[in-house]
């Protein structure tokens, strides 16, 4: 979410527009409200844009630089593939949210369609491969059992966390 907003503020701010404030909230949808936007369009497109190229972008450095947490990038980049390309695929149909501000100023439906057609593909081909990394599936015929518990036990941990503070983010 925040790469997506951030791709919103930063075209907002290459197109003359400020943000007036942004919200990125951990159970609730994230949004950009703007005090100045004269290319509405623009703003909306460059969420999923920004939000998709941007983890790419760092891929391909972190590919370059031989990192050795490359499976990271991947999985990070995948992910907002998947997720900005779903998000407008979606939201062309409800229309609820920049699918919603994108066909009211101008935007087809169908350019939505395509934009989540191909990038929700190409984050679900990132991720491909990537499960013995995060110790699923075999590894010279074994699951790495060390993964599964770290994963297990950090995906606890968040769950509990935000279980505990939900009552705080209600007010």
């Amino acid at each position: 979410m925040v790469v997506h907003e951030f791709g919103h503020a930063l075209t907002a701010w290459l197109t003359g527009g400020s943000v007036a404030l942004m919200v990125l909230h951990p159970l609730q949808i994230s949004w950009t409200a703007f005090s100045r936007n004269p290319h509405p369009q623009l703003v909306a497109w460059g969420g999923p844009f920004w939000g998709a190229l941007l983890p790419v972008f760092f891929l391909m450095i972190a590919r370059l630089l031989r990192s050795p947490g490359l499976y990271l990038f991947r999985f990070f980049a995948g992910f907002c593939l998947i997720a900005n390309g779903s998000y407008l695929f979606v939201d062309s149909f409800g229309r609820g949210g920049d699918g919603g501000t994108l066909i009211h100023s101008g935007a087809a439906q169908w350019e939505l369609l395509l934009f989540g057609v191909v990038a929700t593909p190409i984050g679900f081909w990132l991720w491909h491969g990537l499960g013995p990394h995060f110790g699923f599936g075999a590894t010279q015929g074994r699951v790495n059992r060390m993964a599964v518990i770290v994963s297990t036990c950090l995906l606890a941990v968040l769950v509990v966390t935000e279980l505990l503070l939900y009552p705080f983010y209600r007010r």
